[in-house]
């Protein structure tokens, strides 16, 4: 099976929070951080103690065998499955690189054996870093000695017994001090399935080191050498291998530089451009704040002004009601009480000041309004060099004071579209530069005035509206057109409808002979003719206007309305020449 492929059934294990995975060195597992004890190498060259693996759980993938299906796809599960092809296969994660593990048929037990990272284990511990060496033959004592001959690590008491026997007395014996510059002192490597046996041989047909009891059992008929002969053939096979990979390996990391370097590239243009937003921010913010203020103080000068124009105009007001009370008062009291002869003598004091009183202009109305509006959409130009938005307007449309505009005003055609312009102005003649106002039209024909043509009003948002509409029928229609429920200059208005305009039948050419191709008998209304029995007109020749015609009723202009009426009155009949 694939490493990568992820499991189809059962549970991943998972590892205790706070436990890091990666490799830590050449002798400590990656999953409990102590020495290794056992160690296992896996297929994705992981190393990991017996007893971790064994502590993880494991999953079972339904795997097809036999016949022509790709074991090694995930897609072949999928495949149409027979009973006798479907095998359970247990599997496990590795703790490091989170790659499918296929255990053997023996478990975890039956996988490799990392003797490379006993011999690291044995080194750190002979050097004082780990723990200390145990006897190999006892298992209970600290090592003194190593027998070089047998590779066993011995403890005192052991090591007198193993210069007795017989065997062993000629065994070299060295103290584990004398060790602690070797870079090899592992153990022999024995063979699984005879213990007794050191693997010395290699079987070339299974591809597996193998006992000198095993070449005369199960190996009998294959192939086998001592492994100094047979080393230099696979090692340089490995040796080509890794030549191949060494170069993927060049490339990643080449590929993870590059992609450090753009990460800090990007980490510093990102930064650029966040202190970019930050500064134009801030200085947009200010603007945007100065411009608030200018507002708020525009907005409170124009409350100052209107206020003392009201009070003003109050003032004036109540002293104008007071002279008017005292006058009333007054008369009223003379009138009531006085003698006839303290009214006349009075008289003349009383008129004068009633006739001037009754004299004195007013307005009953306030001198100001409260039409102020903030206008959030309209352009306030420019501030500290940013677009700023945002106006106080006063202004107030007056009706009297708008104009019409336009070619249509006062004519249209049936079916076409006719439009003309509404300019809305303040009490002073100013433009008043926004849309908004309510603006009313109509358009009604003079004989059937309950069918009213619907009008189209657009607000260009600038103080003019495009106001434009369909009559249907020739006539005499009135337009109206209303602000604020008031004519405007030149409301109502009227509009003569004339009929649709008459297309050409004929053709605008130069002459009958050009666009006829050189017909006799092709006519045009504008009556001339060619010698040689040509009845039409040509360049110089009888008749010729002398520049480009309609051949129907011999206008001149090219975009002119069509007036021949299709009669015989003309001596020459008005026939249409044929455009090349």
């Amino acid at each position: 099976m694939s490493e990568n492929r992820k499991p189809l059934l059962g549970i991943v294990s998972k590892l205790p929070n706070g436990i890091a995975l990666g490799n830590s060195g050449k002798t400590h597992c990656p999953l409990c951080l102590g020495l290794f004890k056992a160690p296992r190498l896996l297929p994705c060259l992981h190393t990991v103690c017996t007893t971790c693996l064994e502590q993880l759980e494991p999953f079972s993938v339904v795997d097809i065998r036999g016949g022509d299906s790709d074991t090694g796809s995930e897609g072949s599960i999928f495949q149409e499955l027979k009973p006798r092809s479907l095998q359970s296969q247990i599997g496990i994660l590795c703790p490091v690189c989170d790659a499918q593990v296929d255990l053997p048929m023996g478990g975890v037990k039956a996988l490799t054996i990392d003797h490379l990272a006993v011999n690291d284990v044995m080194l750190e511990s002979l050097r004082g870093e780990g723990q200390g060496l145990v006897c190999d033959l006892c298992n209970d004592r600290e090592v003194e000695k190593r027998c070089q001959t047998c590779k066993a690590n011995l403890c005192h008491f052991c090591c007198q017994a193993h210069r007795r026997q017989k065997k062993t007395t000629y065994h070299t014996m060295v103290d584990l001090k004398d060790l602690k510059g070797y870079s090899r002192i592992g153990k022999p490597i024995l063979c699984p399935v005879h213990p007794a046996e050191e693997l010395r041989l290699f079987c070339e047909f299974c591809d597996r080191p193998v006992c000198r009891d095993c070449v005369v059992g199960e190996h009998r008929e294959h192939p086998c050498d001592f492994t100094s002969n047979v080393i230099h053939k696979h090692g340089d096979s490995v040796r080509e291998l890794l030549k191949g990979t060494q170069p993927h390996v060049e490339a990643l990391e080449e590929a993870l530089a590059q992609i450090n370097i753009m990460n800090s590239a990007l980490q510093k243009r990102v930064e650029a451009v966040a202190a970019d937003v930050q500064t134009f921010s801030e200085g947009y913010i200010k603007a945007i704040e100065e411009h608030r203020d200018k507002l708020l103080k525009q907005l409170e000068d124009i409350r100052i002004q209107k206020e003392n124009s009201l009070q003003l105009q109050k003032a004036q007001l109540e002293q104008l009601l007071a002279d008017m009370r005292t006058g009333v008062e007054f008369t009223e009291h003379l009138l009531t009480s006085g003698s006839d002869l303290e009214i006349l003598i009075t008289k003349g004091v009383v008129v004068e000041r009633l006739r001037k009183l009754n004299k004195v202009q007013y307005s009953a109305r306030p001198g100001v309004n409260d039409k102020i509006r903030f206008c959030p959409q309209e352009k306030a130009g420019q501030c500290h060099g940013y677009e700023i938005y945002g106006t106080i307007n006063t202004k107030e449309v007056d009706p009297a004071k708008c104009v019409l505009q336009g070619e249509d005003l006062h004519r249209a055609q049936e079916k076409q579209t006719a439009s003309f312009t509404l300019l809305c102005k303040d009490a002073a003649g100013e433009i008043m530069g926004r849309g908004g106002d309510n603006i009313q039209v109509a358009v009604l024909p003079k004989d059937k005035k309950d069918s009213p043509v619907r009008p189209m009003v657009q607000d260009n948002k600038d103080g003019t509206y495009y106001i434009s509409y369909t009559p249907k029928e020739p006539g005499v229609y009135t337009v109206w057109v209303c602000v604020k429920e008031q004519h405007v200059q030149g409301s109502p208005f009227t509009v003569t409808v004339r009929r649709k305009h008459r297309p050409h039948p004929g053709v605008f050419h130069c002459c009958t002979f050009c666009s006829s191709g050189g017909q006799k008998t092709a006519r045009c209304a504008c009556g001339g003719t060619m010698p040689g029995g040509y009845l039409g007109c040509g360049h110089g020749h009888k008749g010729h206007p002398g520049r480009p015609h309609w051949s129907c009723c011999g206008k001149f202009n090219e975009k002119s309305e069509c007036t021949w009426t299709g009669g015989q009155s003309a001596s020459r009949s008005l026939l249409r020449t044929v455009a090349l």
